[in-house]
């Protein structure tokens, strides 16, 4: 096996590629109703003409966003994932390739369309996406080069849904045989594995879950923090992150726990991509070989900085840009 400063990458991303689109509209209003399961939605009058004030085109997907976040920080980057090879995915392919992201192992398919994400804003700030997942749940185990693993330091998964869900296991496995660190940030397919799930957890590093996700994932209240991550670190020797919305992050590595508040964003445009945001930010910190401190400070940073723009990967920090760029976090550390 080759030592890991010889590999050719410092990070692959693997996930979805999607091609965004932003509506927002002062005709969206917000309805509180019990039989939206949210107990609020997103209307507009029936059959009606509505006005669009702002209307954005960019790219995204949680693979892709990953990607964009490493190769801003002067990380070695290559991306899996699969779009289809039409005016949707080629512009994600472009925008990859210009920022010196490896895209040999991006399958263009000549039949499927790309994914897509419609985000309709509301002027109350309130959101609802549509999503067509297309090429992004047809990849398949056959279209994926293993070897490929051997040849980084470490793996970023995100969500993996219809036929890709097969390369999961594979993919945690693989990476782990060969020495890789993992980092993952599983979506929706992965959780609802349920008890499935709970073994993989020993071939990964880093586990990146909101409170909503720890609790379907233990089965405990997400307000019984402390339960909560005494379950996780039995199942898993790495360090699991918990985000928590405005009220920060907790982060464990299984005798230790940090808490973090939230940064104050100089100006709130679109939640979208935050998540990935930060988890390709705290990762990026410890690639370099920084803290915990380190990677909470940047990961939010990076979050804060995706917060302020129209897009899930754009205004991500670069290399150049300071971590505290939005102020320096107290970040409190207690023994478990």
């Amino acid at each position: 096996m080759k030592d890991m400063m010889e590999k050719k990458y410092d990070v692959i991303t693997i996930g979805s590629a999607t091609r965004d689109i932003y509506v927002q509209s002062r005709a969206m209003q917000s309805l509180r109703d019990d039989s939206f399961h949210t107990g609020e939605g997103i209307c507009v009058p029936s059959g009606s003409k509505v006005e669009v004030e702002n209307l954005q085109f960019t790219t995204g997907g949680s693979a892709v966003n990953s990607a964009v976040t490493f190769a801003y920080q002067g990380l070695k980057t290559a991306i899996i994932c699969k779009a289809g090879q039409d005016s949707r995915g080629e512009p994600i392919k472009e925008q990859l390739d210009e920022l010196g992201v490896s895209t040999e192992h991006m399958v263009m398919d000549k039949e499927l369309l790309t994914a897509v994400s419609i985000i309709f804003h509301s002027p109350s700030g309130e959101r609802s996406i549509f999503v067509y997942r297309g090429a992004s749940s047809h990849l398949r185990p056959q279209e994926v080069d293993m070897d490929l693993l051997k040849e980084t330091k470490w793996i970023y998964v995100t969500h993996l849904g219809g036929e890709s869900s097969a390369l999961f296991e594979p993919i945690l496995k693989t990476a782990k045989e060969n020495g890789v660190k993992v980092a993952l940030n599983p979506g929706s397919t992965q959780l609802k594995m349920g008890k499935d799930m709970i073994p993989l957890l020993k071939y990964v590093d880093v586990l990146f879950v909101n409170q909503e996700e720890a609790a379907l994932l233990t089965g405990i209240d997400f307000k019984k923090e402390e339960e909560v991550f005494k379950k996780l670190d039995e199942w898993m020797d790495g360090i699991v992150v918990m985000t928590k919305g405005p009220d920060g992050v907790s982060v464990s590595d299984g005798k230790n726990k940090w808490d973090a508040p939230s940064l104050k964003e100089p100006k709130f445009v679109d939640r979208t991509g935050a998540g990935d945001a930060f988890g390709s930010g705290f990762i990026t910190a410890m690639i370099k070989g920084g803290s915990i401190e380190d990677a909470i400070q940047l990961g939010s940073a990076n979050a804060t900085a995706v917060l302020s723009e129209w897009g899930s990967n754009i205004g991500l920090l670069l290399e150049t840009d300071s971590p505290e760029k939005f102020g320096k976090l107290e970040i409190e550390r207690s023994n478990l």
